[in-house]
């Protein structure tokens, strides 16, 4: 009987603990919601108005169709997109590379690919600037996009899943003559379905949220992504904090919607990965 109580007691703190960090989660955006739809004076007025009176969606509507929204948007999803797409790409072969195949001084390049994860991004901002600059790629997207194509704990990730994959496939699949890019991509890939997934929606989340590489290769409005372009929403009277609110919510949108899409075959995946799931 005590312990049955006891049980109940623990469930009823789980519930009280778990409610209590949604409502610390939800707080920020459901601020950044409520300002959005202030007047631009109830948004900065003192003291605190904390409902807007009355609510409005004008802020929205002067986003979306005066400044460099639209654009800001376009350069976040095209970057988004290929960031996630080749790092996926070059990190599945690189893996296969290190899992499948033997040649001289394997462990030692898998061991220095990893290194890479170690770092700090912060610590390669001047040299990835200069790269860039002998390019000639500052204020382009190619200058945002190609230091991002790099995921070393991706590789790390697929390395690990496929030295779960039997042997005995790739064999198979060597006997009949099939090339290791036929098998890579018509055995491993399909088996790794859901770490492809998990790793997409990771890798694209990463690449839409990124704000100080952008930030630091762009210095044209035309070519600044959306979490860069938050910081140009102001007037010659000072920042805009309901337009603010606005850009913010529109830019998160895209993220929770692909979030929510996919939140099964992200959980599967990593599941997958840690060898809890087959």
């Amino acid at each position: 009987m005590i312990a049955a109580r006891q049980s109940v007691w623990m469930v009823v703190l789980g519930v009280i603990t778990l409610g209590l960090l949604v409502a610390l989660w939800a707080a920020p955006l459901l601020w950044a919601l409520i300002t959005s739809l202030k007047p631009e004076l109830q948004a900065a007025a003192q003291p605190i108005v904390w409902l807007p009176s009355p609510a409005t969606f004008d802020n929205f509507t002067s986003v979306l169709t005066t400044g460099n929204l639209p654009r800001w948007y376009a350069n976040s999803v095209t970057s988004s997109i290929i960031i996630t797409v080749v790092t996926l790409i070059l990190s599945a072969m690189a893996a296969y590379a290190f899992s499948q195949l033997t040649f001289p001084g394997r462990n030692l390049l898998f061991w220095f690919a990893l290194a890479g994860f170690m770092l700090p991004f912060e610590a390669l901002l001047v040299p990835l600037y200069k790269l860039m600059n002998n390019l000639g790629a500052i204020n382009t997207l190619a200058g945002i996009i190609l230091p991002q194509l790099i995921s070393p704990i991706a590789v790390f990730v697929f390395r690990q899943f496929f030295d779960q994959i039997p042997k005995e496939f790739r064999e198979a699949a060597v006997v009949d003559g099939a090339t290791e890019l036929r098998i890579m991509w018509s055995i491993f890939v399909p088996l790794s379905a859901n770490i492809i997934w998990a790793l997409g929606i990771v890798t694209f989340i990463g690449a839409w949220n990124n704000f100080l590489w952008p930030f630091i290769v762009t210095n044209s409005p035309e070519q600044m992504t959306l979490p860069v372009g938050l910081t140009q929403v102001q007037s010659a009277y000072g920042l805009k904090y309901a337009q603010t609110m606005a850009v913010a919510i529109l830019g998160g949108l895209p993220v929770i919607l692909a979030y929510l899409a996919f939140q099964r075959r992200v959980t599967e995946g990593f599941l997958s990965a840690s060898g809890l799931k087959g």
